[in-house]
């Protein structure tokens, strides 16, 4: 066996076993909409997000995510007056302030493969009373590609190799619902639903298949005085199969700026998290530490959110109409 054809093979066998065909992100909580395209716009405001996630610091070729979002709620147009062109008359009726728009873009290296893709999401959010029920889909897409940078192919290299080394585009489909209020929220997610199954030429890998994985998050605060607050929260990922992942933990925060996190992670890690509020302004920082025995040769993963938020204005409010 060829030496890159032993490195892949490794990789694919060590990523369906750990279910990390997704990334990895441990500040969830966060940007929810990076796992849910119901999120999309739900608060009213516009979110720039970016999120840079270095997995196992210290293992060769570990794995790297950087993840930039956007996403918005288109405000509620006024209503149309008598005379105006049907054109006119048609994009208000859309602009009923219950849409939701988003995307983001994601690189995720991981061993020699590097997987670069984009994610453009639609959301519908329905009002109740002081609660609000959300569904969303998102049209997304990746391409997987080997590094050649990090290995040394022979000159007579496996086809396989050179099918990866040119790059595989792999479409796909994901779906959210989402259930918000002012204390709490509700989100079920699916992602990769059309389980692509990756055609590699090779007899003994040919039907890799990208499995359908589910997610399901919430959080609940408890106010406290002086702005403080308890959060518990949690997120279970499965494919229904055979993998199945639960995060579960509690944020505190202080005077409405500051916020701290402990969380553990039933694939074997404990997570710390801190992070401050500025204005609109949010930045977090998450460390997670292996319970497993890989504890000993890694000095863990560190991840890094910035977070930024405007459009909160009483114009804004006054025409989406939420309260």
């Amino acid at each position: 066996m060829r030496t890159p054809a032993v490195i892949f093979i490794l990789f694919i066998v060590s990523w369906n076993l750990n279910s990390q065909q997704v990334p990895m992100y441990s500040q969830y909580m966060m940007n929810r909409f990076l796992l849910n395209p119901a999120v999309a716009g739900y608060d009213g405001l516009t979110t720039l997000n970016l999120t840079a996630r270095e997995q196992w610091r210290g293992l060769p070729h570990s794995p790297r995510t950087v993840a930039l979002s956007a996403d918005t709620r288109l405000i509620k147009s006024r209503p149309a007056r008598p005379g105006l062109p049907d054109k006119r008359k048609i994009r208000n009726l859309l602009r009923s302030g219950n849409v939701g728009l988003g995307g983001f873009i994601y690189n995720d290296r991981s061993g020699v493969i590097d997987r670069t893709g984009l994610q453009l999401s639609y959301a519908y959010h329905i009002r109740m009373q002081e609660h609000q029920l959300s569904f969303g889909f998102s049209l997304t897409g990746f391409q997987m590609k080997m590094d050649e940078r990090r290995i040394e192919f022979e000159e007579d290299y496996d086809p396989l190799m050179g099918k990866l080394n040119k790059g595989l585009y792999v479409p796909d489909i994901n779906a959210g619902v989402h259930l918000w209020g002012p204390s709490y929220f509700l989100g079920l997610s699916s992602v990769q639903m059309l389980e692509y199954v990756l055609k590699f030429g090779h007899d003994g890998l040919r039907d890799f298949k990208m499995e359908r994985l589910f997610y399901l998050m919430g959080g609940y605060i408890f106010y406290l005085e002086n702005g403080a607050g308890i959060e518990p929260v949690m997120l279970a990922k499965t494919n229904l199969n055979s993998s199945h992942q639960l995060d579960i933990g509690s944020k505190f925060y202080y005077s409405d700026q500051y916020w701290g996190g402990l969380s553990y992670r039933s694939a074997g890690a404990v997570v710390f998290m801190l992070g401050f509020r500025y204005e609109s302004f949010h930045m977090g920082y998450a460390y997670d530490h292996s319970l497993s025995s890989m504890s000993h040769q890694n000095h863990g993963s560190h991840e890094i959110m910035i977070n930024y938020r405007f459009g909160d204005s009483e114009r804004r409010y006054r025409w989406l109409e939420r309260y």
